[in-house]
C-alpha cells in the first residue's frame, strides 16, 4: 500500500505542474525557472519529478516556439495588411487624382466647346453681314453701271443731234455761199467782200456756238464720269466740292486741286479722280483749249 502512494503522489504532483504551466503560458508569462523539488517527496518520486521535469521543459520550449512562430505569423500578417492598406491607399489617391484630372479635362473641353460655339456664331454673323455687304455693293455697282450707260446714251444723242446740226448748219452755209456767189457776180467787189465778210462771221458766231456747246457736253461728261467712282454717305447730302482739274489731250489728269468745299467731299472727290484716272477730251482743239484746265463743282447724288 506504502508503495502504491509513493507512486501515486509524484504523479499527481506533475499532472499538477504540467496544468500550471500550461495556464503560465497561456497567460503570457515567462516560465523560464525550473520548479523547486519537492523536498519531502521520497527518492521514486523524486526521480519521477525529475523526468517529468525535462518533458514540462521540452513541451515549454515547443510552447516559446510555437508562440514565437505565431508571433511571427501575426507580424506578418499586420505587415502584409499595412502594404495592403497602403496600396489601396494610393491606389484610391491615384484614382482620386485620376477623377480630378478627369473633371479638369471634362470642364476645359466644356470650355473649349462654348467658346468654338461663340467663335462659329460671331463668325457666321459675319458672313452674312459680309454678304449683306457685298450685296449691297454690287446693287451700287449696278446703279451706277445703269447710270453710266444712260448718260452714255444721251452723250450719244447729244452727239448725232450736234452732228445734225452741224451738218445742216454747213448745209444752210454752203447754200448762203452759193446765193452769195450768185450775188457777187451781179454785184460789185466791194459788195462780194461784205457779203464773204458777213458770211465768215456768221460761221465764226456758229461755230463758238458749238464750241461752248461741246463744252458743255464734254463738261456733263467729266462730271458723270467723276460721279460714277465717287463714293458717297450719308453725311455728304447736300455738301458740294469745287475742285481745277488740268487735262492733257488724251484726257489723262495731270494734275487735280481743291479750290473749296466740304472736306468729306473733296477727299472723296480727289479719290474718285484718281481712281478715274483719265477723263472726257474732245479731240477738237478749240473744244480741248477749253477743257485742258477747268473748274469743276462735283455734289454727291443720292437717289
Amino acid at each position: 500500500m506504502a508503495g502504491k502512494s509513493d507512486f501515486t503522489v509524484p504523479f499527481i504532483i506533475s499532472a499538477g505542474i504540467h496544468v500550471g504551466v500550461i495556464v503560465i503560458l497561456a497567460m503570457g508569462v515567462d516560465f523560464s525557472e525550473k520548479p523547486k523539488v519537492v523536498p519531502q517527496a521520497s527518492a521514486p518520486a523524486v526521480q519521477a519529478v525529475v523526468v517529468d521535469q525535462k518533458r514540462v521543459n521540452a513541451q515549454v520550449e515547443k510552447l516559446k516556439a510555437e508562440k514565437l512562430a505565431a508571433e511571427r505569423k501575426e507580424k506578418a500578417r499586420q505587415e502584409e495588411l499595412n502594404r495592403k492598406a497602403r496600396e489601396a491607399r494610393q491606389a484610391r489617391e491615384r484614382e482620386q487624382a485620376r477623377i480630378k484630372k478627369l473633371e479638369q479635362e471634362r470642364k476645359q473641353k466644356e470650355l473649349e466647346t462654348q467658346n468654338a460655339a461663340k467663335a462659329a456664331k460671331a463668325a457666321k454673323l459675319k458672313e452674312q453681314q459680309e454678304k449683306e455687304k457685298a450685296a449691297k455693293a454690287e446693287a451700287q455697282r449696278k446703279k451706277k453701271e445703269a447710270e453710266r450707260k444712260a448718260a452714255e446714251e444721251a452723250a450719244a444723242k447729244a452727239e448725232a443731234k450736234r452732228k445734225a446740226e452741224e451738218a445742216a448748219a454747213k448745209k444752210a452755209a454752203e447754200e448762203r455761199k452759193r446765193k452769195a456767189e450768185e450775188a457777187a457776180r451781179r454785184e460789185q467787189e466791194r459788195m462780194m467782200q461784205e457779203a464773204l465778210a458777213a458770211e465768215q462771221a456768221a460761221l465764226s458766231q456758229t461755230r463758238n456756238k458749238q464750241v461752248m456747246s461741246e463744252v458743255q457736253r464734254y463738261t456733263s461728261m467729266i462730271r458723270a464720269t467723276i460721279q460714277r467712282h465717287l463714293v458717297v454717305d450719308e453725311s455728304m447730302r447736300g455738301k458740294s466740292c469745287r475742285v481745277f482739274i488740268r487735262l492733257a489731250k488724251d484726257g489723262f489728269v495731270t494734275g487735280n486741286e481743291i479750290v473749296s468745299g466740304d472736306p468729306v467731299v473733296c477727299r472723296a472727290t480727289k479719290a474718285a479722280i484718281n481712281k478715274a484716272g483719265r477723263l472726257p477730251v474732245s479731240p477738237e482743239a478749240d473744244v480741248y483749249n477749253k477743257l485742258k484746265e477747268i473748274n469743276l463743282t462735283v455734289q454727291p447724288e443720292f437717289n
